[in-house]
């Protein structure tokens, strides 16, 4: 599959042998190690690979898709490269705003949100008129942002979209055509994830987010844009009260398959 090989050859330009290559990409995760942010841009250039070419796309479908992913995974590069930890969440950085500090996660919400509007009418092409274009625009920016809230954790972000993604992949249909590129290059590269070699940090988690938001937002009826933004929304203000963190890890469940593959803990 494209997408995977863009992807993969991409990673392998940004790293070398030992996982470390160019120096601004390289983190220190929490057993102390060094990882590296390349898998973001891998997957994020591989998933664009893949968009452009999928046959039977129709092009507004095609269109959104590949600004909402190319925006979200480009401000979250600036965030994952530049940006402060200061302000934590969403209400962090309004409170930010409110005291006169334009944060780097400011920025990134106001771009993905600008992008996401954007996306969510294109993708609808007229369908519904303003009300589901404004609904769909909610989802695509939506989903960028709370995709990248379970990126907390080695390969928990990646699990999250693939096991959103694949079962719309096995049914025919425009939101199935979408996300074979997007599964393939997050599959591609979920056993660095897991291994603590490589993490998607922001620029993977918004762009793969966006895509999934808009395959989301394209082929659902209003009822449905209304139940993804619902839960989208209330899923995003849950996360300003609870760790997600938390509340996987208290559930035998979701426990066993958020660690699954996953290198035992230190």
């Amino acid at each position: 599959m494209l997408s995977a090989g863009v992807a993969k050859a991409t990673l392998r330009q940004l790293t070398d042998d030992n996982f470390s290559g160019h120096e601004q990409l390289q983190r220190e995760n929490h057993r102390g190690e060094p990882i590296t942010l390349a898998q973001g841009p891998a997957v994020v250039l591989g998933m664009l690979a893949g968009v452009a070419v999928t046959p039977g796309l129709p092009r507004r479908v095609r269109g959104a898709a590949l600004l909402a992913a190319a925006t979200s995974g480009a401000v979250g590069a600036y965030d994952d490269l530049y940006g402060a930890t200061s302000a934590k969440g969403l209400a962090g950085h309004l409170r930010s705003l409110r005291q006169g500090e334009v944060t780097s996660g400011a920025v990134k919400v106001a771009a993905i949100g600008a992008s996401g509007l954007v996306a969510g009418a294109w993708c609808r092409g007229g369908r519904g008129g303003v009300v589901d274009a404004t609904l769909a625009g909610v989802v695509v920016a939506g989903t960028a942002n709370l995709l990248n809230l379970f990126d907390l954790r080695p390969g928990r972000a990646s699990k999250v979209f693939l096991a959103a993604g694949c079962p719309a992949v096995l049914v025919p249909g425009c939101a199935g055509d979408l996300l074979s590129a997007p599964v393939g290059a997050a599959a591609a590269l979920l056993g660095d994830d897991l291994a603590e070699r490589t993490m998607l940090g922001d620029t993977g988690a918004n762009a793969l987010g966006a895509v999934l938001g808009t395959a989301a937002a394209s082929s659902l009826g209003r009822r449905g844009l209304l139940g993804a933004t619902v839960g989208v929304v209330g899923l995003t203000l849950l996360s300003e009260r609870f760790s997600f963190s938390q509340i996987i890890e208290s559930n035998r469940a979701l426990a066993a398959v958020d660690r699954l593959g996953r290198r035992p803990a230190a």
